[in-house]
């Protein structure tokens, strides 16, 4: 029987790492069991860490460092600060993946660091992203990740939740990016400030867990704490598959207090894009079909995943890139990237007309591989397209599945993507 308050899912992982019972809006410490930093924090880390008197790794075994936001580097500079997180990694017997081996928030998963239950913290805001397989994990800021190598531990203000039920299955060119665009429309990007999103319900289950981790990455567009999907089987499943650690998988109580419960039918679901400059500017595809384009990106911590690939080289096959734009594509880790190589699909992309880069972040926050130039126009699977997202102040991004870019590649226009069904 469920208690007499009941718990969300949060709030039950919080208290299991705090070791006493707490409800939302109290501040706890908790102790950790991952935390996470890469060359574009690393800096900033390493700054507050050096405050730090007698300043340790606490619990190194507990670390991972990747290299992943100007990788291979850009510049002079990148090379030399990637050799110092070298350098950092080796004195305190930290876990690095080097440039080239994927995006931190793949590897991470991919690699088996987290597992359900676990609670997890990197200086990266999208680290909300490992909630798909059922922990708690956020950003934080890089003087509370320097305190948290230095101790294992952390504060936290436990978040208030949003419930978010899932019913039926997404209909034909529909995803779930643009379940998680519909959403930042709906609550707008500020409305789940502090808060967690849990998502749970029948139409959970017809989710892949790529699928899973592109809704919970983007919870914090909606200015998420963490995106939390509650355990299932192919989740336990996905997880001995990828990791030697223990699963304590998290259900919330059927009495838990939500602050907000919303429900979603997968099944009446459309094609969604954001348009510059705001996550939650939010459109049906459809209205913005006479938009032009110059420029297309499929990739990144939302949406590089082998399935993602999987689907654009379905609608490329056959097809070439429209005369003017350019398609630039990126795995989200170097396993992905094999895995797309044999099967074919990197193969037909570039068939089509896409330059295929090395994984990595590079075109998403604008270090390179892919700066836009004055005044274009770009559609991208990435998470965000605030102004000089991209690094061009002066350019316009939009938001889309790796479907609806793909198609918009294509036809040179933002495309609805059941044109290629």
């Amino acid at each position: 029987m469920p208690a007499a308050n009941g718990m969300t899912i949060s709030e039950k992982i919080l208290t299991e790492k705090a070791g006493k019972e707490v409800t939302a809006g109290e501040i706890v410490v908790a102790d950790l069991d991952l935390m996470m930093f890469h060359d574009g924090t690393f800096h900033l880390v390493t700054e507050a860490w050096n405050d730090i008197e007698d300043s340790r790794v606490e619990n190194p075994e507990d670390v991972v460092m990747v290299i992943d936001h100007s990788a291979p580097p850009p510049t002079e500079g990148a090379a030399n600060l990637h050799n110092q997180l070298r350098d950092f990694a080796n004195d305190h017997g930290i876990k690095l993946y080097d440039s080239g081996e994927g995006i931190c928030h793949q590897v991470v998963p991919e690699q088996g660091h987290v597992v359900p239950g676990d609670l997890v913290v990197g200086a990266d805001s999208h680290t909300v992203t490992y909630g798909g397989i059922n922990a708690f994990s956020t950003g934080v800021g890089a003087t509370d990740l320097a305190a948290a190598l230095h101790t294992g531990k952390l504060w936290f203000k436990v978040p208030e939740t949003i419930r978010i039920n899932l019913t039926g299955s997404f209909p034909e060119g529909v995803f779930s990016k643009d379940l998680i665009l519909w959403l930042a429309g709906e609550l707008t990007a500020d409305g789940a400030t502090y808060k967690t999103l849990e998502f749970g319900g029948e139409g959970l289950e017809t989710m892949s867990i790529p699928a899973r981790f592109t809704v919970s990455n983007m919870a914090i567009e909606l200015g998420g704490k963490a995106g939390i999907m509650e355990p299932d089987q192919m989740a336990l499943d996905w997880v001995e598959k990828h990791s030697d650690k223990e699963p304590n998988p998290v259900k919330p109580d059927s009495n838990a207090n939500y602050d907000q419960v919303l429900d979603v039918d997968l099944s009446q679901l459309v094609p969604m894009s954001a348009a510059p400059h705001a996550v939650d500017n939010v459109s049906e595809v459809t209205d913005l079909e006479s938009t032009e384009i110059d420029q297309a990106f499929i990739g990144t911590c939302t949406n590089g995943r082998l399935e993602d690939l999987e689907e654009a080289a379905k609608i490329a096959e056959g097809h070439e890139v429209a005369e003017g734009v350019r398609l630039i594509v990126a795995a989200a880790s170097r396993d992905i990237y094999r895995k797309a190589s044999q099967e074919g699909y990197l193969d037909t992309l570039v068939g089509a007309g896409a330059a295929v880069i090395a994984p990595g972040c590079g075109p998403c926050l604008g270090t390179h591989n892919g700066i836009p130039g004055d005044d274009e126009t770009v559609i991208s699977t990435a998470n965000r397209n605030f102004k000089g997202r991209m690094g061009n102040e002066s350019a316009g991004i939009y938001l889309g599945s790796p479907a609806t870019v793909m198609a918009s590649a294509i036809e040179g226009k933002i495309t609805d993507p059941r044109n290629f069904t």
